[in-house]
C-alpha cells in the first residue's frame, strides 16, 4: 500500500504559525485534558485505597460506578458537541470543567453505593462533549498535515495523567484524617478544585478561531484562515446548508464514521479496563505473589507503565507526521495490546505482570494521536462536531461496557484473566476493522480506482 502524499517544506510564515498555535493552545487544552482525565479516574485510585470498603463495594459495584459515568456522557455527548460548534469552544469548554469541577468535589462526602452511581452519573453529564470539544477545537487551528503532531502533544496528558496523578493521589490518600476525612476522600476535595479554577481561566485565555488572536501577525493569520477554509471546501460539512439537522444526517449517514467509531471503542475499552482496574490489580500482587506495598508504592507502581507510553506516543505520532500515515500505525498497535493485555495475567512475578501491560498501554496510547488525525480528513464544520461527537460516544459506551463487563466477569470467574481475553479480543478487532476500512474502495466513479475511501495508507 502506497503512503499519503508527504507535506513539502513548509514556508516561514507556516512554520511560525503553527509554533505559536502549539506553544500558546496545546500545552493549556491539555492541562485541561490532564484535570479532565484524573478527575474522571480517581475513583480508581480511591477504590483499593479505602473507598471500596467504607462503602462496602463489590467489583460489579465498583464496576457499575465506574462505567456509569459514560452513561450521563453518553446522552449529551452530541448535542454538547453542537453547542460547542455554535457557541464556541471558549464559552462551552469553560462552562464543562466549572460544573464538573464542582460534581466531583461533592464525591467528598459519598455515603453510599447508591450515592456514588448518581454522582458518576452526574459527572459524566457535566464532563460531556469535553473531550471531542477538544479535539474539534485543535483541529480548528491547524491544516491536516500538522494535525498528527498538535493532537500528539494534547494527548500525552492523557497518560502523564497516570505518571503524576498516580502517585499524586497516593500523596493526597496518605493525608488520612486532613479536616476528619478518609484519605480517599481528602484525594477527591483536592482534585477538584483545579477543574474549577481553569474552567474560569480559559473563559478569558481561550480563543475561537485563528483570525481573533492577537499573538498571531497579519501574515500567519492569513495563512492559517487560508489553509483551513480551502481544506474544508473538499469535505463533508462544508456547504452553507450543512448546519444543524442536515449536519447531523451527514455525519449519522457516514459509514466511515461508524467504522471509525468502532474502531475507537476497542482501543477505549482496553485504555479504561486499565484505567480502572490496574491499581485493584496491583492490589492483589499481595495475595497472589505474596508482596505487600504502601499506599504511594501502589500508586507509584500503576505510574510505571504511563511513562514509556508517553514516549511511545510522541514517537509514534512524530513518524505518522513526517512518513505520512499509514494503516498500521493504528491497526499495529491494536494488535500488539490485543494480545499482550491478557498475556500480562500469565506471568510469574509483579515486575513481569507490569512489564507487560506497559506494552499495552504504549499500543493503545501510539494509535490514540493518529487515529484522532482521521476523522478531520473528512468532515468539516457542524459535521465535524456531530462526526467526532459520534465517534466519541463510542468510545464512551466501550468505558461503561469495560468497567462494568470487568468487575462482572471477575465476580463471576474469580478473576481477571477471562476479562482480559474479552479486552484482548475488542483490540484485535479494531485492527481488523482499520485494514478492512483503509482497502474500502469509494463508489463513486470519478475518483481513481486504485483509491481507498479513506487515504490512511
Amino acid at each position: 500500500m502506497g503512503a499519503t502524499a508527504l507535506p513539502s517544506a513548509p514556508s516561514a510564515v507556516e512554520r511560525s504559525a503553527i509554533k505559536k498555535v502549539s506553544i500558546r493552545l496545546v500545552p493549556f487544552v491539555a492541562l485541561m485534558f490532564f484535570v479532565n482525565y484524573l478527575d474522571r479516574t480517581a475513583v480508581s485510585f480511591a477504590e483499593p485505597n479505602g473507598m471500596g470498603k467504607d462503602l462496602a463495594l463489590t467489583a460489579a459495584q465498583f464496576g457499575f460506578a465506574s462505567g456509569v459515568f459514560f452513561i450521563g456522557y453518553i446522552i449529551l455527548e452530541v448535542p454538547s458537541n453542537m453547542a460547542l460548534h455554535r457557541f464556541g469552544a471558549r464559552r462551552w469548554l469553560a462552562r464543562i470543567m466549572v460544573t464538573w469541577g464542582i460534581v466531583s468535589l461533592l464525591f467528598t462526602w459519598v455515603q453510599n453505593n447508591d450515592q456514588l452511581y448518581v454522582l458518576r452519573f452526574l459527572l459524566g453529564v457535566a464532563e460531556a462533549g469535553f473531550f471531542p470539544g477538544a479535539i474539534l477545537f485543535l483541529s480548528q487551528w491547524v491544516p491536516t498535515r500538522h494535525r498528527t503532531k498538535v493532537l500528539a502533544l494534547f494527548y500525552l496528558a492523557q497518560p502523564l495523567t497516570t505518571v503524576v496523578g498516580a502517585p499524586l493521589a497516593g500523596w493526597l490518600i496518605g493525608h488520612h484524617g486532613l479536616f476528619g476525612l478518609e484519605g480517599w476522600r481528602v484525594m477527591f476535595l483536592f482534585v477538584s478544585i483545579p477543574a474549577i479554577l481553569l474552567g474560569v481561566v480559559a473563559w478569558f485565555y481561550l480563543i475561537d478561531r485563528p483570525a481573533d488572536a492577537k499573538w498571531l501577525s497579519a501574515a500567519e493569520k492569513e495563512w492559517l484562515t487560508g489553509e483551513l477554509a480551502a481544506e474544508n471546501a473538499t469535505k463533508t460539512g462544508s456547504s452553507e446548508r450543512s448546519h444543524g439537522r442536515e449536519a447531523l444526517k451527514e455525519a449519522f449517514r457516514s459509514g466511515r464514521v461508524w467504522v471509525l467509531a468502532l474502531v475507537y471503542f476497542g482501543f477505549i475499552y482496553g485504555l479504561y479496563a486499565l484505567a480502572f482496574f490496574l491499581p485493584t490489580i496491583i492490589e492483589g500482587f499481595q495475595e497472589s505473589f505474596g508482596t505487600s506495598f504502601s499506599v504511594m508504592d501502589k500508586a507509584l507502581i500503576t505510574a510505571i507503565p504511563y511513562l514509556p507510553a508517553a514516549v511511545v506516543l510522541f514517537f509514534w505520532s512524530r513518524h505518522a507526521t513526517r512518513h505520512g500515515t499509514r494503516t498500521w500505525h493504528v491497526a499495529g498497535p491494536a494488535v500488539v495490546g490485543g494480545i499482550s493485555i491478557p498475556l500480562a495475567l500469565y506471568m510469574g512475578s509483579p515486575a513481569a505482570t507490569i512489564a507487560v501491560i506497559t506494552v499495552t498501554a504504549c499500543a493503545i496510547f501510539a494509535a490514540l494521536p493518529v487515529f484522532w488525525s482521521i476523522p478531520s480528513r473528512f468532515l468539516a464544520g457542524a459535521a465535524a462536531a456531530a462526526g467526532i461527537a459520534l465517534i466519541n460516544t463510542a468510545g464512551n459506551v466501550a468505558g461503561f461496557a469495560a468497567g462494568y463487563i470487568t468487575g462482572w466477569l471477575k465476580d463471576f470467574s474469580g478473576g481477571y484473566t477471562l476479562s482480559m481475553f474479552v479486552v484482548g479480543g475488542f483490540m484485535l478487532l479494531s485492527a481488523a476493522l482499520m485494514v478492512a476500512l483503509s482497502r474500502r474502495r469509494p463508489a463513486d466513479p470519478s475518483r481513481p480506482a486504485d483509491q481507498p475511501l479513506l487515504e490512511v495508507h
